[in-house]
C-alpha cells in the first residue's frame, strides 16, 4: 500500500512535469538558476537538529573525559618512573643505638666502609637533629629525644652506570659495625611499578566504558535519525537507491558530528593540561611549587600526551561513523 501510494506521487509528479511543458512554458528561461537553487538535493539526515546537538555533546564529554584519563595515566606513569629511578640509584643505612657501643663512632665507621665501597658515589650521613627533624611530620615538633634512642641514618648514591655488590656490601657492614641494616627500596620499588600497571588498567577500562557508551549513544541516535526520516528513505528506496548510498549519508553525517564533538572535548582537554603546566611553571620555585613537583612530579603530558588526545579524537569519529553506517545496513535489512 505503501509503495503505490510513492508510485502514485512520482506519477503524479511526473503528469504535471508534462503537462507544464505542453503548455508552452520554455524548459529554459531566465528564472532556470533559481528554480535550480530552489531544487538544490537536500541531505537526507538533516544537520542541524535538536538530536544532532544532543549528540555532539555526549561525543564532547566523552572524549574529554577519554582525554583526562589518558593524560592522567601519563602523569602517573611517568611520576613513578621518575620516582623509581631515583629510588633505585639510592641505598639507606641505618645503624642503630646499641647498648655499650658508642652510636658516633658507629656512624663513621659505617661512613668510611660505605665511601670506600667500589660503586658508591656520594655518602651523606644524617645528624641527630636532622633525623628529629625528619621525625616531626609523625611525633610533632617541641618533644625532647635525648633518651630515646634514635637510630641514625646515611643515605648512600650509587654511581651512575655503576652496578654493586649489595651482598658484599652488607656483609661488609654487619661484620664490622654493630646494629646497621641496609636498605636498597626494593619493596618501594616493586610497589611503585604496581601502581603504575595499575594506572594503565584503570585508564584502558575507562576509555573502553567511554567508547562503548559513545557506541550506545550513537546508535540510538541514528535508529532516531531513520525513523524521523523514514519516508525519504522508503522513497529512495523505491527508486532504486542502493542501501550503501543510504548508509553513506548517515555515515558522513555522523561522521561529522563525531568529528565536531571530538574535537570540542579533545581541545578542551588540551587546554586544560596545557593551563596546568602553565600554571606549574609560574608556580616553580614556590613552596607549594615544589611540594606539588616532588609529589606528583611535573603535570605536563608531553608530546606524546597531546598525540594521544588527538588519537581519541579520530578514534571516536571512526567509531561513530561505523556504529552509524552498521546501525542503518542492520535496521534496513529490517524494514525491506
Amino acid at each position: 500500500m505503501r509503495g503505490a501510494s510513492s508510485c502514485m506521487m512520482v506519477a503524479c509528479m511526473s503528469t504535471t512535469s508534462s503537462v507544464t511543458l505542453q503548455s508552452g512554458a520554455s524548459p529554459v528561461d531566465s528564472s532556470a538558476p533559481a528554480i535550480a537553487s530552489a531544487r538544490r538535493p537536500a541531505p537526507i539526515v538533516p544537520r542541524a537538529t535538536i538530536a544532532g546537538r544532543a549528540l555532539i555533546g555526549v561525543v564532547a564529554i566523552m572524549t574529554f573525559l577519554a582525554s583526562l584519563t589518558t593524560g592522567a595515566v601519563v602523569l602517573v606513569r611517568s611520576a613513578a618512573d621518575q620516582w623509581q629511578a631515583d629510588v633505585a640509584r639510592e641505598l639507606t643505612l641505618q645503624v642503630r643505638a646499641v647498648s655499650g657501643r658508642d652510636i658516633e663512632a658507629e656512624v663513621e665507621k659505617t661512613v668510611a666502609i660505605a665511601r670506600a665501597f667500589p660503586g658508591i658515589a656520594e655518602v651523606r650521613p644524617y645528624s641527630k637533629d636532622e633525623t628529629v627533624h625528619l621525625l616531626e611530620p609523625w611525633l610533632g615538633s617541641g618533644l625532647q629525644f635525648n633518651d630515646l634512642p634514635i637510630p641514625r641514618l646515611i643515605v648512600l648514591r650509587i654511581a651512575p652506570g655503576a652496578a654493586p655488590d649489595l651482598g658484599r656490601l652488607r656483609q661488609s657492614l654487619e661484620e664490622q659495625v654493630a646494629g646497621v641494616s641496609l636498605d636498597d627500596h626494593r619493596s618501594f620499588v616493586t610497589r611503585m611499578r604496581a601502581m603504575s600497571g595499575a594506572a594503565l588498567l584503570v585508564g584502558i577500562a575507562v576509555l573502553f566504558l567511554v567508547l562503548l557508551a559513545t557506541t550506545l549513544s550513537v546508535t540510538f541516535a541514528t535508529r532516531a535519525a531513520m525513523v524521523t526520516n523514514q519516508p525519504v528513505i522508503e522513497v529512495l528506496h523505491l527508486i532504486g537507491a542502493k542501501d550503501s548510498f543510504i548508509a553513506g549519508h548517515f555515515q558522513r553525517h555522523f561522521l561529522l558530528l563525531g568529528l565536531e564533538g571530538g574535537l570540542i572535548g579533545g581541545g578542551s582537554a588540551i587546554a586544560l593540561f596545557a593551563l596546568a603546566e602553565l600554571t606549574s611553571d609560574r608556580l616553580a620555585g614556590t613552596a607549594g611549587g615544589d611540594q606539588f613537583t616532588a609529589l606528583f612530579g611535573s603535570p605536563s603530558i608531553g608530546a606524546l600526551g597531546y598525540l594521544a588526545v588527538l588519537a581519541h579524537v579520530g578514534l571516536i569519529a571512526f567509531v561513530t561513523a561505523a556504529t552509524s553506517r552498521f546501525t542503518v545496513n542492520r535496521t534496513i535489512e529490517t524494514i525491506y
